[in-house]
């Protein structure tokens, strides 16, 4: 994965320099999640491995499909990841490009996995003291896994705050083993 993240990055910069420069970057994200999900499709897939199919076909499929969301610059982007042979690196670009229109906007995306749904007090509340720790407006995401047994997983970006039960117990163990 990281390879696949490597090779991405250069292309999501020049595509959120040029979506920005634009004031673009709303539907340039949403351009590029449609790209991806349209090169994570089998039939697609197929395709950009066929060694037949010239890049500007390929190009021109993908333009088709994203529709005039790009712009001209945007068609040129998805042309030139044709021509290198980089369509299929597509989610991960997408990837990248919303982490960087996010940074630029001021959002933080938090993933909290909790042993129990969250209720919209509970919801509030932990946004608030995330904004103020982060200094960023944050978007919450749930999930749930009732394995952590009580407390919360908090994931934004490579901050990641432990508060589960489980991991505590964990620690218990071992400090009684040590």
């Amino acid at each position: 994965m990281a390879d696949r993240l490597t090779i991405a990055r250069p292309y999501s910069r020049a595509a959120f320099a040029g979506a920005h420069a634009d004031k673009r970057l709303g539907a340039w994200s949403e351009a590029l999640q449609v790209a991806a999900e349209a090169v994570k499709d089998p039939r697609v897939a197929a395709l950009l491995e066929n060694p037949r199919v010239r890049p500007e076909e390929l190009a021109e499929l993908l333009i088709g499909v994203v529709g005039p969301q790009l712009g001209r610059y945007g068609e040129n982007f998805l042309r030139t990841l044709a021509v290198n042979h980089r369509l299929a690196y597509l989610p991960e670009i997408s990837t990248l490009f919303d982490a960087l229109k996010n940074s630029a906007e001021g959002v933080a995306d938090v993933t909290v996995t909790s042993a129990a749904p969250l209720d919209a007090a509970q919801k509030q509340k932990l946004a608030a003291a995330l904004e103020k720790r982060l200094k960023r407006t944050v978007r919450l995401h749930g999930e749930v896994d009732q394995r952590l047994i009580g407390g919360a997983v908090l994931r934004a970006g490579d901050l990641v705050i432990d508060g589960s039960l489980r991991t505590r117990l964990e620690r218990i163990a071992y400090e009684l083993t040590v």
